[in-house]
């Protein structure tokens, strides 16, 4: 980690006390902490909108496992991308439904398509990216 530097920020009062209000509900110790957790999150999404850079997302799907063909569709899109999808966990919802939850690691824009290709398959009732970094180069 480099050299802490401080440094002014000039804001609307009423900005503030919103910024307040979000640091107590968020549990944040001071408004640096703060501060410092939104500019890394601007650094994630920059990084997952260039889409040349290394990063890791998890695909949630939600889906009826009676739709016919639909649980090998979905196993024969994850083996198919076996080098990016590093993890898989699956839960019975109910006597019907499914949750699988797979970690995809690649470049940004790889992960967004095997998501997309995933969560494109028909019978899957929900499904939603959370993308994040691996962490190097973020301080």
């Amino acid at each position: 980690m480099g050299e802490t530097v401080r440094f002014g920020i000039s804001m609307d009062d009423q900005l503030l006390e919103s910024f307040d209000r979000l640091i107590e509900q968020k549990g944040y110790a001071n408004r640096s902490e703060a501060i410092r957790d939104l500019i890394r999150a601007a650094q994630v999404e920059l990084d997952w909108e260039e889409g040349e850079k290394e990063g890791v997302g998890t695909v949630t799907l939600v889906y009826n496992h009676h739709v016919r063909d639909l649980s090998d569709k979905l196993t024969e899109h994850q083996h198919a991308h076996h080098d990016q999808i590093i993890s898989a966990l699956h839960v019975h919802l109910d006597a019907h439904n499914c949750l699988e939850v797979l970690v995809v690691r690649g470049k940004a824009r790889e992960v967004r398509r095997i998501a997309d290709e995933l969560i494109g398959v028909k019978g899957v009732k929900h499904g939603k990216l959370v993308m994040t970094t691996t962490g190097e180069g973020l301080h």
